[in-house]
């Protein structure tokens, strides 16, 4: 509300419930700006910010107590509810929006509001500021301005809290322990649902969702970056990538690991794994302040393309194969991402023409890979059908930075040692 000053609004609708099929919803997942402001988690709400007003500046709009409704779908906050444990200063049914946002819209010079996000809500913000500017003649005036609110808020969601670095802590922890579990369960023989059945279970009996739907992808469907159906056998001599992460409170972790599925990598797999390990290590010490986003990138592609040049995948210089983008026939995607309340979080990458300063708060994800497809020509047989990514979770520190995900193995001998350990 500072930035956005008096004479301003800004409104923020919660995420829409999505039918799955027939009467049938999806798991209800709040909107990530919404819950920011709110820590609101149910549907047909609305946030409003209006700086400098007397009778309160944080307004919530909520879905009215219904005994009825209660029993089928669960408890409802409703409007005390919203001010006495959600801490909005005023708070009104949803039921009553066209009646009083309008007036809540009237004198102001603009509104904030993230037009676009969810279409279906934009109809009614534009609704209310067109049915201010008819009655203009009335003395009502309606904003001149709107402003997209992503700008503003996206910038505050980059930087965490240390409120919110302790959900992604326990977030990463969590997911660190389902990828521990699911290396201690593969082995030959089982199918990759089996062991995205092993990831789920230890995301639910700590009371947590998936981030995202988990990549299991055992041999060559570890070259398949969205590879998503996870119904193929694990076969003995094979790698599994596993890329899966959850959510605490809302907030996301994100990791991948590769290992052999026997136990054991073979000497191929294995020098293609320390070329990844080594760049993600030479990402994540490349991750500090006043560093720029590119850096850890840079670090990764200098250290892939020297790699692959050493295994005999690329001929030729390091500098000028890298000048040739000659990496990308492997390594096709880039090093991270900005980490939060969204797996792919919001923030800017570049300010202007310049990328970004990395600064104490921000997190990010460190990944890695190599992926040598099948069928892809004049490669050595005995490299084809590795696939290799490891990621880990970042956080900018005052010094340098904190790996949040170091909770499970990533060094080969350590990887072998505790797959050995499950026999």
């Amino acid at each position: 509300m500072r930035q956005t000053g008096r004479d301003s609004i800004a409104i923020v609708p919660a995420a829409p419930e999505r039918v799955r099929n027939n009467d049938v919803h999806y798991p209800y997942r709040q909107d990530s700006d919404f819950h920011y402001l709110t820590g609101f988690g149910e549907p047909e709400a609305v946030a409003v910010l209006v700086p400098g007003r007397p009778h309160g500046e944080y307004v919530l709009f909520v879905r009215d107590r219904d005994p009825e409704r209660e029993t089928w779908d669960g408890k409802r906050a409703g409007p005390d509810g919203a001010t006495k444990v959600f801490a909005a200063d005023d708070a009104f049914p949803i039921s009553d929006i066209d009646e009083i946002l309008p007036g809540l819209l009237e004198n102001q010079a603009r509104v904030y509001y993230a037009m676009g996000t969810h279409p279906e809500f934009d109809q009614r913000v534009v609704g209310w500021v067109n049915g201010l500017r008819t009655q203009a003649r009335d003395g009502r005036h309606a904003p001149q301005e709107m402003v997209a609110l992503d700008h503003v808020l996206h910038d505050m969601r980059l930087y965490k809290t240390r409120a919110e670095l302790v959900l992604m802590r326990e977030s990463a922890r969590i997911a660190a322990g389902a990828h521990v579990r699911a290396m201690r369960f593969a082995k030959p023989g089982r199918n990759e649902y089996e062991v995205m059945a092993e990831l789920l279970h230890e995301f639910g009996r700590h009371h947590c969702e998936t981030s995202y739907y988990p990549i299991v992808g055992g041999g060559a469907n570890g070259c398949i970056l969205h590879y998503h159906e996870n119904d193929a056998p694990l076969r003995d001599g094979d790698l599994l990538l596993i890329d899966a992460g959850c959510e605490v409170g809302c907030y996301a972790s994100d990791i991948t690991r590769t290992f052999p599925i026997n136990g054991r990598f073979t000497r191929q797999q294995r020098a293609v794994y320390d070329v990844v390990l080594e760049a993600n290590l030479a990402a994540i010490a490349a991750v500090k302040p006043g560093a720029h986003w590119n850096a850890p990138h840079e670090a990764a592609v200098k250290v892939i393309t020297h790699g692959l040049v050493r295994l005999g995948l690329l001929k030729g210089r390091t500098a000028q194969l890298q000048q040739k983008l000659a990496y990308r026939k492997y390594y096709m995607h880039r090093t991270g991402h900005w980490l939060g309340l969204d797996v792919h979080d919001v923030g800017d990458y570049k300010v202007g023409d310049e990328w970004r300063v990395l600064e104490p708060g921000m997190v990010l994800t460190i990944e890695p890979g190599i992926y040598i497809a099948p069928g892809l020509r004049g490669v050595p047989p005995r490299f084809r059908g590795i696939g290799i990514r490891i990621e880990d979770d970042v956080v900018v520190t005052p010094d340098g930075c904190e790996v949040l995900t170091s909770g499970v193995p990533k060094d080969p001998a350590e990887i072998e040692a505790l797959m050995a350990a499950r026999r």
